[in-house]
């Protein structure tokens, strides 16, 4: 089921909340993502802005999980750029693609991950996560043996801390690929799976 492609409809849905609709709660919500990453309301926060608490409570998780988590910049990335893949969710791949090159994941990592290929040539690092990543989601488990290794790698935090990334980008993917939010503008696009 996740590997299959998006629906072929487009039109966007779940845009913005408009402003006649806007509460001072939703108000409040969009202050606080403002002060917080110093942006206006971007991506899967848009529609998530419907429910204004839930906007803000994912907003702060996500702050957690990409700037403080146990895992470093390019092993998160490259997990964010795993689950995009699995869920075909084009705006998130067209967000972090280019953020995971620049933390440092190799260009070859990334065009496999992207056509749905095991990489070649990662890190023990990245192998032990990609494993945990496609078992997770895939499996909704992961076996004793991968587990293990997870755990040796990165402990009890970092395990953590790694499902958490799995699940609060596959939260983002369901939200964006229900809204059918398009892909940031001259972006490198997720190509359809092969079967």
């Amino acid at each position: 089921m996740l590997n299959e492609e998006v629906a072929v409809n487009t039109q966007e849905r779940l845009g913005g909340v408009p402003p006649e609709k806007l509460t001072a709660e939703h108000r409040a919500a969009m202050d606080g993502f403002k002060k917080a990453r110093g942006v206006d309301v971007f991506g899967p926060f848009v529609p998530l802005l419907w429910s204004p608490e839930l906007m803000t409570r994912a907003s702060a998780m996500g702050d957690y999980l990409r700037y403080q988590s146990a895992l470093p910049p390019h092993l998160s990335e490259f997990m964010i750029l795993i689950v995009s893949r699995l869920w075909s969710q084009q705006y998130e791949w067209s967000l972090h693609r280019p953020i995971a090159l620049k933390a440092g994941v190799d260009r070859a990592i990334v065009d496999a991950i992207a056509e749905g290929r095991r990489p070649q040539q990662m890190s023990d690092e990245q192998d032990a996560l990609y494993d945990f990543s496609m078992e997770l989601i895939r499996n909704a488990s992961v076996s004793d043996a991968t587990y293990v290794r997870m755990l040796a790698k990165f402990g009890e935090k970092g395990v953590i801390d790694a499902i958490s990334i799995a699940g609060y980008y596959t939260l983002l993917a369901m939200v964006l690929n229900t809204a059918r939010t398009p892909p940031e503008p001259g972006a490198h696009p997720l190509p359809p799976l092969s079967r």
